[in-house]
């Protein structure tokens, strides 16, 4: 994963534990693209209270499902230019964990109630630990997809081939189930947090549709929207 240094750009600097993140790089020369995707400042004012209000629900919700997990979430913002709009989980050395957003998403979510499904669903992945039982799936699919071919006699450069495609195919092995469990937990802590979570699973409809591929990462939107639909049914 590309490591990224963290700044505080002053937009943001009143959002308590929200920080902007840039990789280095020479600053970009504006261009059409760009200027398309800065957040206004009613949508920076919407990250900020959105921030607000989910981080510590995320947090009660991650030490009440969880043992021993770092539940202490940082929220930070990517400012890296021309970007498409994304959102992504991971945690920094010492295992805190992060919750990213580009600049391109906060600028595309319609509401407050899209973002807030958007931040408890990468939230949820954290909770869920995710991230951690992708990276085993990847081993176990390296070692024995390049197992078989070291048994057959193949060369190291084969070999390796077979590793790389294992940990490829381990690590999409069970995605979409994980994306439909990050739905649901989403769905309760964007409920939890005061949001609408099936108005904010409408942000699906922004994106394209994954349909149903063979190893696909991501379940259909149809699907992702009527389990949300479902959780927060149950929740009523």
């Amino acid at each position: 994963m590309r490591k990224i240094a963290l700044i505080c750009l002053m937009t943001l600097t009143a959002c308590g534990d929200v920080t902007t993140t840039s990789a280095p790089q020479q600053p970009a020369k504006p261009t059409a693209q760009s200027a398309s995707q800065r957040p206004t400042s009613a949508a920076i004012s919407q990250f900020k209270s959105v921030v607000a209000a989910v981080e510590p629900v995320a947090e009660r919700e991650c030490n009440a499902r969880t043992n021993g997990v770092n539940c202490d979430f940082q929220i930070v913002v990517d400012d890296r230019p021309n970007q498409p709009p994304n959102a992504f989980q991971t945690v920094d050395k010492a295992g805190r964990p992060i919750l990213a957003f580009n600049l391109a998403l906060i600028a595309e979510v319609r509401n407050r109630d899209e973002l807030a499904f958007v931040m408890g669903h990468e939230a949820a992945h954290h909770i869920s630990g995710h991230l951690a039982r992708q990276q085993n799936n990847a081993m176990a699919g390296a070692i024995i997809l390049g197992g078989l071919a070291a048994i057959t006699g193949a060369s190291s450069g084969a070999v390796q081939s077979a590793t790389d495609l294992g940990a490829s195919v381990g690590a999409r092995s069970y995605s979409k189930d994980f994306e439909l469990e990050a739905d649901a937990l989403g769905t309760v802590i964007t409920k939890r947090a005061g949001y609408n979570p099936v108005r904010g699973a409408e942000f699906f409809t922004q994106i394209a549709d994954p349909g149903d591929r063979f190893l696909g990462t991501h379940p259909p939107n149809a699907q992702r929207i009527e389990t949300v639909r479902r959780v927060n049914a149950s929740l009523n």
